[in-house]
């Protein structure tokens, strides 16, 4: 019986790695014969779990779906790592924090007394930065939507609320990024970037809501605690990056459609460089989306240069010496940016990063002179 109970526990764990099993597969991760396999198979549908048998040359076994949910297995890294999941689900953005506190608790009463204890020793304390003003929220049940119309790539409609509170300009590219958050203060505007407030509707028009968007849902995507739909809008035609929390999806979804790829090669270089403000390409370094891109000389080492540095290239050239290539916005962030390592410099190009080396040192020289106090 523990070699039964044992194998049960194998065959039920391999089960939920994967959608469909091969019969002679199981047997042989289990080291068992066929027959012993289909046993298996019985005992565990006589415990609740729905083991589907499918059928052909190449049947097998798949776990599932089932009206009430069997118990779970889980081993100690799972176990886990869905403790920690759960407890910094506070900071998604998504709306989920009482429900994942529940999930949590109902986890925590079913895993065994070892597990329960090593969970419970991990305590973690979820803070996130301290923001001007509130976050937005996500439903979940919008969430849900356009989840489910990513899966299904089903042509999604929906409802695109405008921005609240007051109007302000926001960076993107001249494809249209819906939701890319503008440039950082006093950084030169990415190309096609509107440069004026939103236009103010008079007071004494009542004008017509706008028609609902139609596009090919692709990705949902969290950045900086707010969820975006990656799109491809059909009315006009170009990809559109959407927030979901001014998404309402209308019922029913449209007709189905084929993948398109995305600029880019993936949605992480794709979503990178629309809140970069330029277009998505393909680039080993991580820099080659940025506006701006320099190249210095620091009098560092290498090491030093690297743990303050979250994408770029850092090369080694000697003890104390190091070559550095960033990106930025504008080249006076990218100056300010390099000048913040307190070291000494030498620009290896390109002019423009030079110019904006001078520039700030004329502005940073006048703003360390003493001025007049005025006669009160």
């Amino acid at each position: 019986m523990p070699k039964t109970s044992a194998r049960l526990l194998s065959l039920l764990s391999l089960l939920q790695t994967r959608r469909d099993w091969p019969g002679a597969l199981l047997a042989e991760r289990l080291d068992v014969s066929p027959r012993t396999v289909r046993r298996d198979v019985d005992r565990l549908r006589e415990l609740g779990y729905p083991v589907v048998a499918m059928k052909g040359p190449d049947g097998g076994y798949r776990l599932d779906a089932g009206t009430e949910l069997p118990p779970l297995l889980f081993d100690d890294e799972q176990a886990v790592a869905l403790a920690v999941a759960l407890q910094i689900a506070t900071t998604t953005g998504a709306g989920i924090e009482e429900a994942a506190a529940r999930a949590l608790n109902t986890v925590r009463q079913v895993l065994p007394a070892r597990l329960r204890h090593r969970v419970d020793t991990l305590r973690v304390t979820a803070v996130d930065r301290p923001a001007i003003r509130p976050e937005p929220q996500v439903d979940s049940d919008v969430l849900m939507a356009i989840g489910a119309a990513v899966h299904g790539r089903e042509v999604l409609r929906f409802d695109y609320s405008p921005v609240s509170g007051p109007a302000r300009a926001t960076a993107g590219t001249s494809q249209g990024c819906e939701g890319t958050p503008a440039a950082p203060s006093g950084s030169a505007a990415p190309p096609g970037s509107p440069t004026g407030a939103l236009p103010q509707t008079p007071r004494h028009t009542d004008p017509a809501p706008p028609p609902p968007r139609r596009v090919e849902p692709h990705h949902l995507v969290t950045w900086g605690r707010r969820w975006y739909l990656v799109a491809w809008d059909l009315d006009r035609d170009d990809w559109r990056t959407f927030r979901a929390d001014r998404i309402t999806p209308r019922t029913p979804t449209g007709p189905r459609f084929p993948p398109r790829e995305l600029p880019g090669g993936s949605v992480a270089a794709f979503i990178t460089a629309r809140f970069r403000g330029v277009e998505a390409t393909e680039g080993p370094d991580g820099v080659g989306g940025w506006p701006c891109r320099g190249e210095v000389i620091l009098a560092l080492p290498a090491a030093e240069v690297l743990r303050h540095t979250r994408e770029g290239i850092v090369e080694e050239l000697g003890p104390d010496r190091c070559r550095v290539v960033l990106g930025s916005w504008s080249w006076p962030g990218l100056a300010a940016a390099i000048g913040r390592f307190d070291a000494d410099i030498e620009v290896k190009g390109p002019p423009e990063l030079a110019s904006a080396f001078a520039h700030l040192a004329t502005r940073y020289a006048a703003a360390a002179q003493p001025r007049a106090t005025p006669d009160p």
